[in-house]
Formats: structure tokens, C-alpha cells, sequence
């Protein structure tokens, strides 16, 4: 389920990214492909961060790599 959630939250980052771009490069006079463009980068921003949260939530502190051993070893 995991790699399922991160290859959600891939696709939906690179979707922010590219409709985000598209939203931005659109031309002014043209709003409607705009405005679409503009939604679409959010909904696939909303979705990103929020996969990214469950991948973030999921990972618990036993999973966790110490940079250094504990003190008193």
C-alpha cells in the first residue's frame, strides 16, 4: 500500500508541476484554459500533500535512522 500511496503522490506532484507551469505560461487573454490549468495544479497539489502526510504519518520512529549511536554506548 505504501508504494501505491508514493506512486500516487509522484504523479500528482508532477502534475502540480506541469499544470502549475501551464497555468502560469497560459496566455492572459485566454482564461478559461487558465483557470482549468489553475485548478488542476491544485487538486494535484492537495493530493500531493496529502499523500506525502500518509507516507510521512505511516513511517513511525523504529524506522528511523540515527546519524549518530546514542550516547552512553
Amino acid at each position: 500500500m505504501r508504494k501505491l500511496v508514493a506512486i500516487v503522490s509522484v504523479i500528482s506532484w508532477t502534475g502540480f508541476w506541469a499544470f502549475g507551469y501551464l497555468a502560469l505560461a497560459a496566455d492572459p487573454n485566454d482564461g478559461n484554459r487558465m483557470t482549468v490549468a489553475a485548478i488542476l495544479a491544485t487538486v494535484a497539489f492537495l493530493i500531493g500533500v496529502f499523500t506525502y502526510m500518509k507516507l510521512a504519518r505511516d513511517s513511525g520512529p523504529a524506522e528511523w535512522k540515527r546519524v549518530r549511536p546514542p550516547e552512553g554506548v
